[in-house]
């Protein structure tokens, strides 16, 4: 969009972005986010993409969505999230910490682990795609 076609900003969503900004820094040291600090420098993170099989989206969500909780109540993982595709229903992203790959292996070797891959060849189209990363930024050590 140009410059002359952008519509203007009025003071009441400035003063809401302000808030929100507020907000969020607040969020940082005392709510949701003060957790960053305990992901290490360096943890292992992962980034894995599954897209379903055409007709199979509401399968694979319903095989999926019970990991959300599974994964986040193993003390080994720092950060899980699952995400769906708003343009593309049956595509899902996941977003993974551990502290190293150790914690990792452990996670993929739990059962209901291997429950959910051993369904992916009737649901997925192509299997699960993954990204091995290294977190930068975290607390040092």
């Amino acid at each position: 969009m140009s410059r002359t076609t952008r519509p203007a900003i009025g003071l009441p969503v400035l003063a809401g972005l302000a808030c929100a900004a507020a907000a969020t820094s607040a969020m940082a040291q005392e709510g949701p986010g003060r957790g960053y600090s305990q992901v290490p420098h360096g943890a292992y993170s992962i980034v894995a993409e599954v897209r379903a099989k055409p007709g199979k989206e509401a399968e694979l969500r319903a095989a999926t969505l019970p990991l959300v909780a599974l994964v986040r109540s193993d003390p080994k993982n720092l950060v899980y999230f699952l995400q769906e595709d708003r343009a593309a229903p049956g595509h899902f992203i996941f977003y993974e910490i551990f502290a190293n790959q150790a914690d990792f292996d452990a996670h993929n070797a739990m059962p209901y682990v291997k429950d959910w891959f051993a369904k992916l060849p009737e649901l997925a189209d192509g299997g699960v795609k993954v990204m091995k990363m290294e977190i930068l930024a975290g607390s040092p050590g």
